[in-house]
This record gives structure tokens, sequence and C-alpha cells, in this order.
């Protein structure tokens, strides 16, 4: 086709690199978002359009509202528009295949965003999983070395949901075997939904007869649910865990009803996707992005990846997120008065 003759000419492109190719017409990317529901989507995409507009590129979207079959089509009404680079949040990494073919058939390179997507064929951008899983475990255990821990585990077609599962699980091992932890429930939640990890919830806490001393929950979506079911049992202020510093999810890290939100900067993520997105665009390689490293999946596939620093926010290191511009103090501190950060 003619856009990969194009991408071939320019495969000395580099990530800075203006976003207009020969024959003189802009860069185009495109973007399917699993779910746009999510408020951290909201702050990923402007890092992507900042990064694509620094850049003189287009940004295209569009939400599959939760739907893998949507998603196809998405990616296909993507492709049909014209795009020269793909990122894509996958709804569900072994569905997404024949949008990859078909993006391989019109010279169209692709960045699984977030997700990992087992394919070579996409570069796999996130921050690295398995440590955020540490990272919420250890805060947790740190507040409670023994009792009765839940884990309440992302979407099961997510493979993130078990890298963070994997990174939980070696901070807590030693005291499982101990005898000093003992998990008494466990739960995949569909679609990383807030009303589906309180429904888990709630029903472990009926099997447990309330018996629980501390919740792993993989984000801060689903910790709100987590602490919406234990609220209503009079049990809010057990160690909880999330991940992505929500800024609901910050609140309750202030309010104490909440552990720990490791924060992942997606205005970080977001602007290395608009810049590699432009720079395969353009023509580099998966493997020459300036910082990538090969990821091996739990498949075995290696892939091209960048794999960003995530930072365990807990009560003490609330400052960082005010610092740093991510929440204002009066939403971080909205009931909160006895903490130096909101005084």
């Amino acid at each position: 086709m003619k856009r990969r003759t194009i991408i071939a000419a320019l495969a000395a492109t580099t990530m800075l690199t203006g976003a207009a190719f020969a024959d003189g017409h802009a860069k185009t990317v495109g973007v399917s978002w699993s779910d746009f529901q999510e408020e951290r989507w909201k702050t990923d995409e402007a890092a992507i359009v900042g990064a694509l507009d620094a850049a003189g590129a287009t940004y295209l979207s569009a939400d599959a509202q939760s739907s893998a079959t949507k998603q196809l089509a998405d990616v296909e009404s993507l492709i049909t528009q014209g795009v020269d680079a793909l990122i894509i949040l996958a709804q569900d990494g072994s569905a997404i295949g024949p949008a990859l073919d078909a993006a391989e058939a019109a010279g169209i390179p692709v960045i699984g965003y977030d997700r990992l997507i087992e394919d070579p064929r996409a570069f796999y951008l996130t921050f690295d999983n398995v440590e955020v899983g540490r990272m919420q475990a250890q805060a947790v255990f740190a507040k409670q070395p023994k009792g009765n821990y839940v884990m309440i585990k992302g979407s099961p077609t997510d493979p993130n949901s078990d890298f963070l599962r994997g990174g939980q699980q070696e901070v807590l091992q030693a005291a499982i075997d101990a005898g000093d932890i003992t998990i008494v429930g466990e739960s995949y939640t569909d679609g990383w939904q807030p009303s589906n990890a309180q429904r888990n919830m709630e029903q472990i806490l009926t099997q447990a007869n309330n018996e629980v001393d501390a919740v792993i929950s993989s984000n801060d979506g689903m910790a709100g649910g987590v602490v919406a079911a234990l609220a209503s049992q009079g049990m809010d202020g057990i160690p909880v865990s999330g991940q992505d510093g929500d800024h609901a999810a910050l609140n309750r890290v202030a309010l104490g009803t909440q552990t720990v939100s490791v924060w992942k900067d997606s205005r970080e993520l977001g602007r290395n996707a608009g810049e590699i997105a432009v720079a395969l665009a353009g023509g580099t390689a998966l493997d020459a992005i300036e910082g990538s490293a090969t990821f091996t999946s739990p498949g075995g596939v290696a892939v091209s990846s960048m794999l960003l620093a995530p930072l365990p926010i807990t009560q003490d290191k609330l400052n960082l997120v005010v610092d740093a511009g991510w929440i204002e103090k009066d939403v971080l501190c909205q009931g909160v008065s006895a903490l130096a950060v909101c005084e």
C-alpha cells in the first residue's frame, strides 16, 4: 500500500520528528478506548492529545463501551478514516487479534495501551503492574500483618489482573505459609466495575461472617465499591488498597478509609503514547523506540515494551500528588482536618 511505502521510506524517523509525511499530509493517530467512562482515561486522553498537538498530529478516537465486539468495529472504522497509527486500550486482549490483522494489512503500527496485547505486532506501553501489585500488598501488610485477607481482582479478560495478583502474592506468601494470613475470599471483577466489586465484597463478607481484616483491591474504582460494602457493615477503616490516583480514592486515603492508592501518573503514560505513536507512524520500528525493552508475556510471546515506574501514595505521601498538580488540596482534603497536608 501507499502508506506502507511512505513509512518504509521514513524508517530513520525519531521520536520527536514532525508529524507530516513526505507527501505533506499530517499524521493521524486513532485511539480505541475500551470504556471511556472510567475517571482516569480522561486524564490519559488529555495527555495523548497534548503530545499529538505538540507534534502537529491529528487525534481520532472511539469508545468501545466495554464491548470487545464493538472495539473490533471501532478499529476498522479508525482504519477506514485513514489513521497512521493506532493506540488500543484492549477490552479483551485475547479477542483483539482481528483488529491487529486489519492494522497489519493496512500497514498501520499498533500500541497496546496500558493492557497487554499478547502479540509481537503491538508495542506494549504500561506501568510495571507486577510492581504495582507488590506496592499494594506492602502497604496493606504494613498496616495488617496478620488476619483474614480478601483479594478483589480486576477483569478476568485483562492480563493486568493476574500481573497485579502475582505481585501481591509475592509479598504475602511468607505470611500465608506461616499461617499469619488467611485468604478468606477472592474474586475477579467483571469490567473492573465498582458496582461489581461492591457486590462481590458483600457476598464475601456474608460468607466470612464479616471476619475480614484487610482487602487487597486491585484498583481505585473497585476500592470505592469495597469501602461502600465495608461501611454498610460498620467496618470502614480496615486496610484497603487501590491504584490509579483517582481523586475520590486519594480523598479516601486522606480520610483513612483507603490505605494506599498506587499512583500511575497517566499524564506521563499518555504523553509517551502520543510521542511513540508519532514515531511509529513515521516509520520507527517497534524495537527501535527510545527506552524500549523486550517484555516476555505469560504465554512466552516477546513484545517490544516500555514499563513506567509507579509510586504508592499513603497518608504520609499525599503531599506528592498535591505538589505535582495531580489533585487540588480542597478536593483531596474534603471532610479532612487532622492531616498536615490539609492544614
